[in-house]
């Protein structure tokens, strides 16, 4: 019994690991390395935006399976260590303040403006873990939080820079897409609980649309402040379309909603490229 407990108290790695959401945390850190390097930081400042995020998107994803316990238990989801007893809430809330604390730890060195872009970020996050994302209105937290991560890492500069604004809107596009894109395998199940986000109302079609949409938007925005050929800008908006038009309606005639996660992560993958490659000489400015 004492065996038993001990488990449920500290749980495995990999229980850790699972109740974190790592692909989403994974992708999110691997667009802060991108845009930390691209904008100019030095080893040192990218070690730390990065640190500070991977920190905060742990405390986001954890407070997600806690919150999320009960309804995940309802509908039998097994991959929910929380939701399956892996995992004792008590220990949970403890690793989220404890990732929290963390990550604004480690954004202190980037001065107060960016401390306090992250913390508004991950306010926003922790409120959409919390209940928003059962409204009209769930969509927001992601443009907030995801146009605020660009803003964060810029601000962590020397000198506290203001991020360019079509960096912003490309963050909050990249999370509409992902919001919509993470909610598509669960609308059966959340339609279960009592879960009403904005992608519920739409519908599976709609989120594709939306996710379809702003994607293209972001590719056409990031186009047109980098010092692109002609013939490289209409390379990217045609891969950018290809993507979400094939990869999305693709998935939706396969009904496998992993083709459209994918669509996502490839043109949020290209979006990167494009400002490691051609966002250098902003970084240097910056």
């Amino acid at each position: 019994m004492r065996n038993r407990t001990h488990l449920s108290w500290t749980g495995t790695p990999w229980a850790w690991v699972r109740a974190a959401h790592p692909v989403p945390v994974l992708v999110v850190t691997g667009l802060t390395v991108c845009l930390a390097v691209s904008f100019g930081h030095s080893a040192h400042g990218t070690a730390l935006v990065t640190g500070a995020v991977l920190a905060g998107q742990l405390s986001v994803g954890w407070l997600n399976d806690l919150v999320d316990a009960a309804r995940d238990a309802r509908v039998g989801r097994v991959a929910k260590p929380v939701a399956q007893g892996r995992l004792a809430p008590t220990a949970v809330v403890g690793m989220v303040v404890g990732s929290a604390l963390l990550a604004i730890a480690l954004s202190l060195p980037g001065g107060w403006p960016a401390v306090v872009a992250h913390l508004l970020a991950l306010v926003s996050a922790w409120l959409y873990d919390l209940g928003v994302k059962a409204t009209a209105w769930s969509v927001l937290p992601y443009l907030v939080s995801f146009g605020l991560l660009p803003t964060f890492v810029v601000l962590s500069l020397p000198g506290a820079p203001l991020p360019p604004l079509w960096l912003v809107a490309l963050g909050a596009l990249l999370g509409c897409a992902a919001h919509f894109v993470n909610t598509l395998p669960d609308l059966a199940d959340d339609a279960k609980v009592g879960v009403r986000g904005l992608p519920h109302r739409l519908g599976a079609n709609g989120s594709r649309v939306v996710t379809a949409v702003a994607l293209l938007a972001s590719a056409l925005l990031l186009v047109g402040p980098l010092q692109l050929g002609g013939d490289l800008r209409l390379l990217v908006l045609l891969v950018a379309a290809l993507a979400a038009g094939v990869g999305l309606f693709f998935g939706r005639r396969a009904g496998d909603t992993r083709v459209a996660f994918q669509t996502v992560l490839l043109v949020a993958t290209l979006d990167m490229a494009l400002l490691l490659t051609a966002g250098l000489s902003m970084g240097s400015t910056a």
